[in-house]
């Protein structure tokens, strides 16, 4: 590389020639700054050679090292080194402040010291206002701590964190006294958590006792420490730390235990309820009273050793009682209410205190049901039954015969083949295609691609019209019918009145043979009942307004009449003269039967009135049951439902024949020609003649001889279902 500096083509700076002064033999200005910058010039260039050499850069000289070679140069000593680590530590404690103020920022935003830990209460009311069930915790209203009486806050101070008011969060003696406790015992027999640390813990940690834990929770207390005031955070500790019989908040629990406010409780009561959040769920007065009282008696001393009561005061505060008549304890859970939770849990928005959600359950009918199904005789069998308005509003519902053994289900979340009650939509879709009840159908077998379908009964009656069909629930007819009017007009059919469920194209779904909820049957035959449709099931009292788009895409079609009394007409035809004789009601009623292949599944479903009714029998294994059909126990329970649901008598058994009989034309018997006395009774000529006491005659046939001292014979027999039409599969 050039030496650019003695380059002597290099062009000078400093030269007069170029500085065109036209100065000549005078010193030019820059004569002496240029003489400066060659000897800085020189001197770094002496420097850069020793660097080169390893000597020392400054020129230092070191005689003891010296051996005819160049030395390394001796590095001076660094000052400042532990000022600059000091600064480093600084910036990273810095650094890792703010990483920790971000991440309880996220992981622990003041506000969720507001929220309840557990989701509060739902209370479901029956549509008169009656509460039927309660899910989730109870919890009180959030309470201002500076607003409470002085021994209310006393009375936990005392035994949960004395120096509450002077520590940031931790208090170092009551961790250094609970583990000296501790260790004297052999076990964890204190706790050293403040009441700040409680409410960390509450608020946004579990209950692990792991060390990781423990160090977040003092990280998240020194936090609200920082953030809140004492009183704020007693505030919202007192608003959610739990009281047992789960009840959070001293609100509630001064209620639930004392009936009264937290401002009104005395100093005993106090106590107790500060008692309790050691060990709320054993202590709690209602199933451990003497416990709890002796809960009471310890933070009383606390409060007479902290100062907070004298001796005389402490001595003066007796055992307290709780309420003695505490409202009855509503169930958590039935059928009906876990149908209808997470609807009213959407209405009802964020829950931040108890919310009461009315719905359409008549308590009434709701007992009738429950009754009904009780006495029907199940044996080893499961029921559902669904009661609805025609506009939807379900009533009443049982989902199987014993909830706290079963929970699931069977009105609901079963899906199970509805049998011939799917031929609603069969005949429906006949009507549509200008059929009439009138019209005729072959009841003769048939052969639809590889499937023959047959009557249940093996009896065929030739031609018939549809009202017969439908009412003996003939499957060949059904098939007939579906092929005639085609299986997309019995699926659309079926899609109009609500079914949503998967629907087979194929002809045999005109037996029932795919499935759907007993709910969604049942809301299909209201359709029928208010001559609209779909119907929609519901089981909240207020219904949300809809949207533009459901309004523009859901809205109700009116059936037209001719349609709707010729649905009318086959339903009241198959309970007079059909498979479901034994639902016959003394009012006008209408119904269908259903029964599954191999008696799986038994249905009835059917309205009279302003009542809509399905039930369904079966097993939950969905194995068979001889002798199963949905005319038999399916149609009496919802006949015995329905009389009690509607106040109506019973159908009236038929009387057996009476003859009047002339007592003039009787033969004197004996040679007797006096007439026959009244209550008197005259046997002969093969039958038996009796006056009553009001004179009317009857006749009837002559009893069988028999010994005068012999016992009656007993000619009772077990009872037996009426004999008639075998309905379809």
């Amino acid at each position: 590389m050039p030496d650019r500096w003695n380059d002597p083509m290099r062009p000078d700076p400093f030269d007069p020639a170029r500085s065109g002064s036209g100065m000549s033999g005078e010193r030019e200005p820059y004569a002496y700054e240029r003489e400066r910058l060659i000897t800085e010039r020189e001197r770094l260039r002496e420097k850069y050679e020793r660097e080169r050499l390893g000597e020392d850069p400054d020129g230092n000289y070191d005689p003891r090292q010296d051996d005819g070679y160049p030395q390394p140069a001796t590095p001076r000593r660094r000052r400042g080194g532990i000022g600059r680590w000091i600064v480093r530590g600084t910036g990273i404690g810095i650094i890792l402040l703010v990483i920790a103020i971000i991440w309880l920022a996220i992981t622990a935003p003041l506000s969720k010291s507001l929220q309840p830990p557990t989701p509060p209460s739902i209370t479901l009311t029956a549509d008169d206002g009656t509460p039927i069930a309660r899910r989730g915790a109870i919890i009180g209203k959030p309470v201002d701590a500076a607003t409470l009486p002085p021994h209310v806050r006393e009375a936990f101070l005392a035994i949960e964190d004395r120096r509450f008011y002077s520590h940031w969060g931790i208090d170092p003696r009551g961790i250094a006294r609970a583990a000296w406790a501790n260790l004297g015992s052999g076990g964890v027999r204190q706790g050293g958590s403040t009441i700040t640390q409680q409410l960390a813990k509450n608020a946004f940690l579990d209950s692990d006792r792991t060390a990781t834990r423990k160090i977040r929770e003092a990280m998240i207390a020194v936090w609200l420490e920082a953030w809140l005031s004492k009183d704020e955070i007693l505030s919202r500790y007192l608003s959610n730390v739990y009281f047992g019989d789960n009840t959070y908040g001293i609100s509630a629990a001064a209620k639930h235990y004392f009936g009264r406010t937290p401002a009104a409780l005395n100093v005993g009561q106090a106590a107790m309820l500060a008692g309790l959040v050691k060990a709320p769920s054993r202590l709690a007065p209602t199933s451990n009273l003497e416990g709890a009282r002796k809960r009471e008696a310890v933070v009383v001393g606390a409060m007479v050793a902290a100062g907070f009561l004298t001796e005389a005061e402490g001595d003066a505060v007796r055992p307290q009682r709780v309420l003695a008549n505490r409202p009855k304890q509503l169930p958590n859970g039935t059928y009906f209410a876990d149908w209808i939770l997470p609807e009213a849990r959407d209405q009802a928005g964020e829950v931040k205190t108890e919310t009461t959600v009315r719905t359409t359950l008549d308590p009434r009918l709701q007992r009738a049901a429950e009754r009904t199904v009780a006495r029907a005789g199940l044996r080893e069998a499961q029921v559902a039954l669904v009661a609805m308005r025609p506009d939807g509003r379900v009533v009443a519902m049982v989902g199987g015969k014993d909830y706290r053994k079963s929970p699931f289900n069977r009105a609901t979340q079963a899906r199970r083949q509805p049998g011939s009650t799917f031929k609603l939509f069969v005949y429906l879709a006949a009507m549509r295609a200008g059929m009439t009840p009138d019209s005729t159908i072959e009841d003769r077998p048939v052969t639809i691609g590889d499937w023959t379908p047959k009557n249940s009964d093996g009896r065929y009656q030739g031609t018939i019209t549809l009202r017969q069909a439908f009412a003996r629930s003939s499957n060949v007819a059904a098939a007939r019918l579906t092929q005639e009017v085609g299986v997309r007009a019995v699926i659309k059919a079926a899609r109009d009145l609500g079914i949503s469920t998967p629907i087979p194209n194929e002809a045999t779904i005109g037996l029932g043979t795919s499935t759907v909820s007993l709910l969604e049957l049942t809301a299909a035959y209201a359709a029928i009942a208010r001559e609209t449709y779909p119907v929609q099931p519901r089981g909240l009292a207020d219904v949300r307004e809809k949207g533009w788009y459901q309004s523009l895409t859901g809205g109700s079609t009116a059936l037209p009449p001719k349609i709707h009394d010729e649905m009318l007409d086959l339903l009241a035809a198959s309970i007079r003269n059909g498979t479901g004789r034994s639902a016959n009601l003394t009012v006008d009623a209408f119904g269908k039967t259903g029964t599954t292949s191999d008696n799986k599944d038994a249905l009835f479903v059917g309205f009279a009135r302003d009542l809509v009714v399905g039930v369904w029998v079966g097993n939950d294994d969905n194995s068979s049951n001889p002798g199963l059909s949905g005319g038999g126990i399916p149609a009496r329970i919802w006949r015995d439902f329905m009389q009690s649901a509607l106040g109506i008598a019973p159908v009236a058994a038929p009387a057996p024949p009476v003859e009047e009989i002339d007592p003039d034309a009787l033969p004197p018997e004996d040679g007797d020609n006096s007439v026959l006395p009244l209550g008197g009774e005259i046997e002969g000529l093969g039958f038996n003649l009796k006056m009553g006491e009001d004179g009317t005659i009857s006749v009837g046939p002559a009893r069988r001889d028999r010994p005068e001292d012999g016992p009656p014979r007993d000619d009772r027999r077990p009872p037996e279902e009426e004999p008639g039409f075998d309905e379809g599969q």
